[in-house]
């Protein structure tokens, strides 16, 4: 599923799917923005936030917000959006994130939550010497994660076709 496909998806459902991409100093940051414009007004529904070394093909996934009493499909349409445009513009395979320690019960339900998108443990990223880097690179400690981007994709996708069949023609 390509990267317009999902955007014409979105659009059925009256929403907007809007990909910002900066490049500087070797590094490319995105952010996969999920959106509803009624007139002039635009209410965000949820955004993905990542970043990847410009010649590296793995994706760094950082900061995903989606708002409670977003409409349905939005998370779906975020990670599939995200998986799709890491593979066709980047030509990723994986994509890494940390399920950082806030609080004991929600760390556990978001490694639970990312455990169901496709994503496996890699380790528990602490205070050890040898977490020093991933600490820095991460901004604290949690749950190292990684996922296959086409895996993420075709299980997210499953989701998808009861949409196009519930709008009318």
């Amino acid at each position: 599923m390509q990267v317009e496909e999902l955007q014409n998806i979105a659009f059925s459902l009256g929403l907007v799917i809007k990909i910002q991409i900066r490049e500087t100093l070797g590094l490319c940051f995105f952010k996969i923005v999920l959106a509803e414009q009624k007139d002039n007004v635009v209410k965000i529904w949820g955004e993905l936030k990542g970043w990847t070394v410009l010649h590296k093909k793995d994706i760094q996934l950082d900061t995903l917000r989606i708002l409670s009493n977003s409409p349905p499909f939005v998370s779906e349409l975020i990670w599939a959006t995200t998986m799709s445009w890491a593979i066709e513009k980047k030509n990723s395979k994986k994509a890494k994130l940390l399920a950082i320690y806030d609080t004991e019960g929600y760390s556990k339900k978001l490694v639970r939550y990312f455990k169901l998108i496709g994503f496996k443990i890699v380790k528990e990223v602490g205070s050890s010497p040898i977490d020093l880097f991933l600490r820095l690179v991460w901004g604290g400690a949690g749950t190292l994660m990684k996922g296959d981007c086409f895996h993420i994709l075709n299980k997210i996708k499953k989701k998808l076709p009861s949409i196009d069949n519930s709008q009318p023609a």
